[in-house]
Protein backbone atom coordinates (compact mmCIF):
# COMPACT_ATOMS: atom_id res chain seq x y z
CA UNK A 1 0.00 0.00 0.00
CA UNK A 2 2.96 2.51 0.56
CA UNK A 3 4.18 1.65 -2.77
CA UNK A 4 0.69 2.60 -4.28
CA UNK A 5 0.59 5.82 -2.35
CA UNK A 6 4.09 6.81 -3.70
CA UNK A 7 3.50 6.04 -7.65
CA UNK A 8 0.18 8.48 -7.16
CA UNK A 9 2.09 11.22 -5.67
CA UNK A 10 4.94 10.57 -8.46
CA UNK A 11 1.80 11.36 -11.11
CA UNK A 12 1.99 14.88 -9.73
CA UNK A 13 3.89 18.00 -9.44
CA UNK A 14 4.71 19.60 -5.98
CA UNK A 15 1.97 22.28 -6.99
CA UNK A 16 -0.73 20.33 -8.37
CA UNK A 17 -0.41 18.23 -5.06
CA UNK A 18 -0.37 21.75 -3.08
CA UNK A 19 -3.43 22.95 -4.89
CA UNK A 20 -5.56 19.40 -4.34
CA UNK A 21 -4.63 19.56 -0.73
CA UNK A 22 -5.67 23.08 -0.77
CA UNK A 23 -9.21 22.54 -2.69
CA UNK A 24 -10.32 19.46 -0.63
CA UNK A 25 -9.79 21.43 2.59
CA UNK A 26 -11.89 24.51 0.94
CA UNK A 27 -14.39 22.28 -0.54
CA UNK A 28 -14.47 19.93 2.74
CA UNK A 29 -15.07 23.42 5.11
CA UNK A 30 -17.92 25.32 2.91
CA UNK A 31 -19.89 21.75 2.46
CA UNK A 32 -19.50 21.76 6.30
CA UNK A 33 -20.61 25.24 6.59
CA UNK A 34 -23.49 25.13 4.32
CA UNK A 35 -24.92 21.45 5.87
CA UNK A 36 -24.86 23.47 9.62
CA UNK A 37 -26.63 26.41 8.12
CA UNK A 38 -29.19 24.08 6.40
CA UNK A 39 -29.60 22.14 9.42
CA UNK A 40 -30.63 24.66 11.55
CA UNK A 41 -32.98 25.92 9.33
CA UNK A 42 -34.49 22.43 8.07
CA UNK A 43 -34.41 20.03 11.41
CA UNK A 44 -36.96 17.88 9.83
CA UNK A 45 -35.28 17.13 6.38
CA UNK A 46 -32.16 16.26 8.08
CA UNK A 47 -33.35 13.29 9.82
CA UNK A 48 -30.98 10.11 9.46
CA UNK A 49 -29.00 12.03 7.78
CA UNK A 50 -25.70 10.03 9.88
CA UNK A 51 -27.06 6.68 8.62
CA UNK A 52 -26.81 7.83 4.86
CA UNK A 53 -23.05 9.01 5.45
CA UNK A 54 -22.29 5.67 7.38
CA UNK A 55 -23.54 3.60 4.83
CA UNK A 56 -21.57 5.71 2.03
CA UNK A 57 -18.61 5.35 4.21
CA UNK A 58 -19.26 1.78 4.44
CA UNK A 59 -19.73 1.50 0.79
CA UNK A 60 -16.26 2.85 -0.59
CA UNK A 61 -14.60 1.26 2.32
CA UNK A 62 -15.98 -2.27 0.83
CA UNK A 63 -14.89 -0.83 -3.04
CA UNK A 64 -11.14 -0.16 -1.79
CA UNK A 65 -11.40 -3.73 0.28
CA UNK A 66 -12.52 -5.35 -2.88
CA UNK A 67 -9.93 -3.55 -5.10
CA UNK A 68 -6.93 -4.76 -2.68
CA UNK A 69 -8.14 -8.14 -2.61
CA UNK A 70 -8.35 -8.76 -6.19
CA UNK A 71 -5.06 -6.80 -6.87
CA UNK A 72 -3.73 -8.93 -4.32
Amino acid sequence: MYFCILEILDMFSTNQLIFAIFFIVAFVAITIYSYRKDKMRDKKYFKGSLWILIGFLAFVGLLIAIKIYLKG
